[in-house]
């Protein structure tokens, strides 16, 4: 890739996180102290860093639990931050939110409790609903992550497998509850976001049953049998969640309309496609890839949301490199096309890089490092294909999470 361009996409990517830093998005949203205690609570893979910010801006004294991703901590010193698997939970993830139970109790209603949420905390926190095990909860995890259902499925089923999802984390508190959210999800509803510990939504078993058949999900038996008497969620009209609110302080529309100024202010005519798109990463990576050929010079077009990746092999990779790699095979051989795909977190799928960048010219370096495209594609492996080219984009963890970056650059701007 040309470096200029690579150093263009790099500065719209960092513009996109600038305005998603939990400093800067926690300083208006934050509520009044109260007369008794405040108590933190999290759970995300910016959570530690969000932790990190408020108590920079926090006038008073507070303390609290919060769980990130393993390798995704940040220096606190009086809000605990704990770390557990993403994204299938494990056993520190049961025990950070026991943790986090227990910061919660023995409170009043003179108190008042923060909750810091941001995506990646529906596997941190591990609760599963009683009569279940751990080992429950992470094949329920490791069936919906291969099933290519979007969020809004995944989050509907998966709620009512847990004693913490759905509002339950803060159900029976006493205390006022005030969720600050960095939304990862299409359409930014926050009771999607880390399916809702503390929102409750009004879906319950009818819509999680509808969701397992039409995305056609083999739960394991167990889970099956378990869903089809499962209890209902608390519903959002609960008096429980009378006092509570709900601030949105950072979103994927935020950060792009960022990257978009930022694009503009160096000669770039923007196109933006939506901040909330979804289906399949390859089949969105090939439909942009034919926009991108029939579009005018010079021309930017950016794009977020989530997409999925239903597996059908065991290779490594993430929902954006499978989304570049569809589109540098599409647009194989062109000229003057230059794109970055990116999770804001850092972190694509499972592994060590954020994405990767790509050109007209990917597909035919990836065959000269001696592997098919088509054939890696296919076996879910995009990251090998992308580390072959030295084409893997890694930043490292962002301390924020508003979901898929996607940047295309056509042509240079006269």
């Amino acid at each position: 890739m040309d470096t200029a361009a690579q150093t263009l996409l790099t500065s719209l990517f960092k513009a996109a996180i600038a305005a998603a830093d939990p400093l800067q998005a926690l300083a208006p949203h934050l509520p009044a102290p109260p007369k008794g205690r405040t108590v933190v609570i999290g759970a995300g893979k910016g959570a530690a860093q969000m932790a990190a910010a408020l108590e920079q801006l926090w006038d008073g004294p507070l303390s609290g639990t919060v769980v990130t991703r393993y390798g995704f901590g940040a220096d606190t010193q009086h809000i605990k931050v704990l770390q557990a698997s993403h994204p299938v939970p494990d056993a520190a993830g049961l025990a950070a939110t026991d943790a986090l139970f227990d910061a919660l109790s023995d409170l009043t209603e003179d108190d008042l409790v923060i909750a810091l949420i941001c995506g990646g905390g529906s596997s941190l926190l591990a609760a599963p609903a009683e009569g279940l095990r751990l080992a429950d909860e992470q094949a329920l995890n490791q069936t919906l992550l291969a099933s290519g259902a979007p969020i809004g499925a995944m989050n509907a089923i998966r709620k009512m497998f847990s004693r913490v999802k759905g509002g339950r984390l803060i159900a029976n508190t006493p205390a006022r509850v005030v969720s600050l959210i960095v939304s990862d999800v299409p359409g930014d509803d926050p009771a999607q976001v880390a399916s809702g510990p503390t929102v409750p939504c009004a879906s319950g078993r009818k819509e999680a049953l509808a969701a397992v058949a039409r995305h056609k999900i083999a739960l394991p038996p167990k889970l099956a049998r378990y869903l089809a008497t499962a209890p209902a969620p608390p519903a959002p009209s609960d008096p429980a969640f009378a006092r509570n609110e709900v601030r949105v302080i950072a979103s994927a529309a935020q950060s792009l309309a960022a990257a978009a100024e930022t694009a503009k202010a160096k000669g770039w005519p923007v196109e933006l496609l939506g901040d909330d798109l979804q289906g399949e990463a390859s089949h969105l990576g090939t439909a942009h890839a034919k926009l991108a050929l029939t579009a005018q010079a010079p021309r930017l077009i950016l794009s977020g949301g989530e997409t999925t990746v239903t597996l059908k092999a065991k290779g490594r990779g993430g929902r954006n490199t499978e989304y570049l790699l569809a589109f540098a095979l599409r647009i194989d051989g062109a000229k003057g096309i230059n794109a970055l795909a990116a999770d804001t977190d850092g972190i694509d799928g499972s592994e060590d890089n954020a994405g990767a960048f790509a050109t007209g010219q990917t597909a035919a370096a990836i065959r000269a490092a001696g592997i098919k495209p088509q054939d890696a594609l296919a076996q879910n492996d995009a990251y090998t294909a992308f580390a072959a080219t030295g084409a893997l984009f890694e930043t490292g963890p962002t301390g924020t999470n508003v979901n898929d970056f996607r940047a295309i650059l056509i042509g240079w701007p006269t």
